[in-house]
Parts: structure tokens; C-alpha cells; sequence
């Protein structure tokens, strides 16, 4: 059953891809996530209790529905369990959204449209974008989709393959209160510190698994694993280095490099290695995750026989 649910899930998300805004399940998550932090976060607070709080504030926010999902699954019948948690699966899985958030950088790029491809980048990284070139906002792009390929695909697919729907929406939870809290300011320095760490966490063997898939179905294997042995450290996060450096170098393009944030231009360590990024790289990051998805759906295969 657990190839059928990841395959129907996969094609819904294809399907219908994200849904608006305003009923994705994930958007009321943020909302209650963001009102519980505006009243218990207070960079007044000692250390310890503000990261306490940013714990328990967690474990609120995952374990309920987390509960309320185990228990409903133990009552229904098969057909409805079987519904429910390709649904939930299908809410995890953000392969369609990534693909239409690049693409939307990618066509207007590959036009010269460099205006349009600015807004559509702002939307998913946090890096300033007003200056950037067509060389520039590719690498950014490119490097978004690998990691992105490993946060909101390859990871929750593990889980769920491991632990079922639960653990798979344990994970896309933390994951999104990592992205709003797992910033080291001082806003968010100890607040935000249990969603970041547990977050590396439940990402430490998927990322790897993502890199070796991304080095396998990519165009060169060796380079790809050199880049992974050489470069993948190097980044402050222990999963995303690894996984970009893996995807660059199996693409044989160059990422990473100085980037601008919020007007503070910071030195950041180059990935993989050949060429500079260009627009139509971009689907090619897309058909490497297309492929390593087809690869663990083979592999999902074999372990159920």
C-alpha cells in the first residue's frame, strides 16, 4: 500500500498542484504558528526560558495534529485510511509548487525579461534580488530546486516510507516552523532554536539519501560524489551543502558564491564545479529531481516485493 499512496499522492500533487493560498492547510499552520510566537517570544526573556518556550510551543503545534492524525487512522476502515493519508501526503509534498515557482524564473529568463524573473525569484529565496544578473538569479534559482528537492519532497517521502502519514507531516510541520523561526538573530536566536536543530535532524539521512540518489540519475556520478566528499561540509547547514554540492556537481554546473542579504553582502563557500549557471539549468535541476523521484519509486517497488 505504501507504493500506491506515494504514486496516487505524487500524481494529485502533479494534478492539482498547490493549492491557493488561502485553504492550504499549511497557511492556517503558519497563521497559528506566527500568533503563538508574537506572545511568547521576547527577546527580554533569559535564554533558557525563551528556548523552552520556543520548545513547547513546538510540541503543541506538531504533537496535536500529529495525535488527532494517528488516532483517526487507527478507526477508519482500509479504503478510508488509504484515502487519508495520500491526502496528507499529497498537503506534504510540494514537487509541483517548486516546479512552478521555478519555471515561473526560468521562462521570463530565458525571454530577458529580467524584471519578471526578479519578482518571481523575491518569492522563494531570501536573498536581495533587485541587482541581480541572469547568471545570478539562475544559481539562486538552481540552488533553491536541490534543496528544495530534498526539503519538500525527498524527505518527507522517507518519512513516510518509514513511520507513515504521521511522521511525514511531522516533518513538512517542523520543516515550515524552521523557515519561520530558524533564523539566528535576536528575535529568533533560542526561540527558534528546538525547530532548527530538530529540523537538521529528521533531515540528516534523507539529505544524504537525496545526495547519493542525485549523483546516481545524474550526468556524472564521480564528480558528483567528489563535489559531496569535497564541498558538502562546507555549508552552515549539515543536510543543504551536501545536497547542492551533490546536485551542482552531477550536473556539472557551479553554485553558490557571494550572495546579498538584506543589504549585507556575505562570502559563501562555491559548489559543484564546469560551468557557470545559465536559465536552462534551471530544468535541468527540475529533471534531476523528476528522475531521482522515478528512482525512489523503483526502490519503494523492490522493498515491497
Amino acid at each position: 500500500m505504501t507504493l500506491l499512496i506515494a504514486i496516487s499522492a505524487l500524481f494529485l500533487d502533479r494534478l492539482l498542484g498547490e493549492p491557493s493560498n488561502r485553504w492550504h492547510p499549511l497557511v492556517g499552520f503558519g497563521w497559528l504558528a506566527h500568533w503563538l510566537e508574537k506572545r511568547l517570544n521576547n527577546a527580554h526573556h533569559h535564554p533558557l526560558l525563551n528556548f523552552c518556550l520556543g520548545l513547547l510551543s513546538l510540541l503543541l503545534l506538531v504533537g496535536l495534529p500529529i495525535a488527532l492524525l494517528t488516532g483517526l487512522l487507527m478507526l477508519l476502515p482500509l479504503w478510508a485510511s488509504f484515502l487519508v493519508q495520500t491526502l496528507v501526503l499529497m498537503f506534504c509534498l510540494g514537487l509541483q509548487s517548486l516546479r512552478e515557482h521555478a519555471l515561473a524564473i526560468a521562462q521570463p529568463l530565458t525571454q530577458g525579461d529580467l524584471k519578471q524573473a526578479r519578482q518571481a525569484l523575491a518569492m522563494i529565496v531570501s536573498r536581495d534580488t533587485q541587482t541581480l544578473k541572469e547568471t545570478a538569479m539562475a544559481k539562486a534559482t538552481c540552488e533553491s530546486v536541490l534543496e528544495n528537492g530534498h526539503d519538500a519532497v525527498f524527505a518527507s517521502l522517507f518519512w513516510f516510507i518509514l513511520l507513515g502519514a504521521p511522521a511525514a507531516l511531522a516533518h513538512r510541520l517542523i520543516n515550515t516552523l524552521d523557515g519561520m523561526w530558524g533564523y539566528r538573530n535576536v528575535r529568533f536566536e533560542y526561540f527558534g532554536k528546538s525547530a532548527a536543530r530538530i529540523d537538521d535532524l529528521l533531515g540528516y539521512i534523507p539529505a544524504r539519501l537525496t545526495a547519493l540518489t542525485y549523483a546516481i540519475v545524474g550526468k556524472n556520478t564521480r564528480h558528483a560524489l567528489s563535489c559531496a566528499w569535497r564541498q558538502g561540509r562546507r555549508h552552515n547547514s549539515p543536510n543543504a551543502g551536501l545536497v547542492m554540492a551533490t546536485g551542482a556537481g552531477a550536473l556539472g554546473i557551479r553554485l553558490g558564491g557571494c550572495a546579498t542579504y538584506q543589504g549585507v553582502r556575505e562570502n559563501r563557500p562555491y559548489f559543484g564545479c564546469g560551468k557557470l549557471c545559465q536559465a536552462k539549468h534551471i530544468q535541468a535541476c527540475l529533471s534531476l529531481i523528476d528522475k531521482s523521484v522515478m528512482a525512489w519509486l523503483l526502490v519503494i517497488a523492490v522493498l515491497s516485493l
